[in-house]
């Protein structure tokens, strides 16, 4: 896809509501497009993120598209790891 740069939001251990403030500015400041990225425990989050956007701030928002992955990390052991992640766009 070749696009302008998306906005994206990375989700982590913050409350669900920063996050969602994040991105209701991101599409009221005239993005038609964000996406909302997690991974690993976070991932559930992200999800009630997008849900919280979607149903009660911006009632036009659409889920556009979801993608699940594994993403393999070295963790401090030098071990790797396989860690899941989502990515949810939202769009007007």
């Amino acid at each position: 896809m070749a696009e302008e740069q998306e906005n994206v939001i990375y989700v982590g251990n913050k409350p669900p509501m920063n996050y969602v403030l994040a991105a209701i500015t991101q599409l009221n400041s005239g993005a038609n497009k964000v996406a909302i990225k997690a991974r690993g425990r976070a991932i559930s989050r992200a999800v009630d993120v997008a849900e919280i956007v979607r149903r009660r701030f911006v009632t036009d928002a659409k889920i556009e598209d979801v993608k699940i992955f594994t993403e393999e990390l070295t963790n401090e052991e030098g071990n790797k790891v396989n860690v899941s992640c989502i990515e949810i766009y939202l769009a007007r």
